[in-house]
């Protein structure tokens, strides 16, 4: 009796220390959002189960949380709920914003537990993610996917207009050139569009900005999150050269197009060329029955490109437990390993240079030559424009934008509103920082 009692509580103290090693696994939520077409919810999810596997102390929850736009919004709804999520993937340009707003946590005291400096994080990660990662020389958000908008564009196409597929346009010039010879008509249809670009929310204000930016402009400030610069004659050049593709030369459709018509015309022969992030190149590689190829943003003035996709960022409001468990994904989530396969799952590049030097990246890169483009754009990539009620800005842009590209209001005009409309939104940031002399 005396061994079967000793016996039972052996199993029983057993029990209770797997129940308590079971309850002491810290739990942790990620908001991630999926802005471009293909399978990223799933292989989110797959991701994270692997983690709580190699991590049975932390067990990660994924939570799909929709757009960029909506992710911003429910984020800054479940802190002010008091009720934050441990990590966010949120969209790059919006850190400045919760600096701002003083809803993040920095890095940096996680960075130096590890032995490093906030530059010695950062340098791990290419120059031009920087930018956005970073304010006044703390570190904010880990650079997770990334990309830059790229021109695709018909082999089949550009053969059929006698056009040579190895000789991609470069200039503006080359582009319209190129647009007005890819266009074709039957009767008063237009069988092939000469380029398509998404006129939507988001899409629109991160193309329009990389136009701006070719043009010589710088399009925001970068030191400071009050001051767009719609009315600049660089911005509204870009507008006038949207105008043009539109109502002058006629080789984009008028209206606003979603990205999924974008992509739906070029699969189907009815776009020569469309302007579409490298974050979509897998959803292209899949779908495109025909040759295609990738190449940089045609210039103005010089070789640019807005930076686009998102940061993991640590909101404000989670125990000391929580950040150190999201701290431990976000670290997994950014290694080269990690970093290196998604980036070939999804088309995104990946932000850790080192995740390039891995065998199967090279052997990547070397198959599927339309994935170094974006790589190679890089050196002149810039970042995204971040301002304090950046949504509302940047919306305010594109509803002029979006007016040009439905004949309603000339770029003059749509750009003077826009300017207008940022300089309000931006209103309460800028009284608040401005100096207020003595009377």
């Amino acid at each position: 009796m005396r061994l079967l009692h000793a016996a039972t509580l052996g199993a029983g103290l057993a029990l209770a220390l797997c129940y308590g090693t079971a309850q002491a696994a810290t739990e942790i939520d990620l908001f991630f959002p999926v802005p471009v077409q293909g399978k990223l919810a799933s292989e989110m999810t797959r991701l994270v189960d692997v983690f709580n596997k190699e991590h049975p102390d932390i067990h990660a929850t994924a939570v799909y949380t929709g757009s960029y736009d909506d992710t911003n919004l429910k984020t800054h709804a479940a802190i002010e709920a008091g009720k934050s999520p441990a990590a966010v993937i949120m969209s790059a340009n919006f850190v400045r914003e919760y600096v701002i707003t003083d809803e993040i946590e920095p890095l940096d005291p996680l960075i130096a537990k590890d032995g490093q400096t906030p530059a010695q994080f950062m340098d791990q990660f290419w120059p031009a993610l920087r930018l956005n990662a970073t304010d006044q020389g703390h570190v904010y958000g880990v650079p997770f996917h990334n990309s830059t908008p790229l021109l695709y564009y018909s082999v089949d196409a550009f053969k059929d207009a006698g056009l040579d597929p190895d000789k991609p346009p470069v200039t503006w010039q080359d582009w319209l050139d190129a647009a007005r010879k890819l266009t074709k008509h039957e009767g008063n249809q237009t069988t092939r569009w000469g380029v398509m670009m998404p006129g939507t929310y988001d899409y629109l204000g991160w193309i329009t900005s990389g136009l701006a930016m070719s043009n010589g402009g710088q399009f925001y400030n970068q030191d400071y999150g009050g001051e767009i610069y719609y009315t600049a004659p660089t911005t509204i050049g870009a507008v006038r050269f949207i105008d043009e593709l539109v109502h002058k030369a006629r080789v984009m459709p008028e209206g606003v197009t979603d990205a999924n018509a974008v992509t739906t015309a070029f699969f189907q022969g009815r776009t020569g060329m469309m302007v579409l992030s490298t974050g979509s190149l897998s959803f292209v590689r899949e779908n495109m029955k025909t040759p295609y190829r990738t190449a940089f943003m045609p210039r103005k003035m010089v070789n640019a490109a807005p930076i686009g996709g998102a940061s993991l960022i640590l909101p404000k409001g989670n125990s000391p437990e929580r950040q150190a468990a999201a701290w431990t994904l976000m670290k997994w989530l950014t290694s080269p390993e990690i970093a290196g396969g998604w980036s070939r799952f999804t088309g995104y590049f990946a932000p850790r240079i080192a995740a390039y030097d891995l065998p199967e990246m090279k052997s990547f890169m070397t198959e599927h030559p339309d994935a170094k483009v974006a790589v190679d754009q890089l050196a002149y990539a810039r970042s995204w424009f971040a301002t304090y009620n950046v949504v509302g800005v940047r919306k305010a842009l594109e509803d002029g934008v979006q007016a040009v590209l439905s004949g309603r209001a000339t770029p003059e005009v749509a750009m003077a509103e826009a300017q207008k409309q940022a300089d309000g939104l931006m209103k309460p940031y800028v009284d608040q920082t401005a100096l207020k002399l003595p009377e």
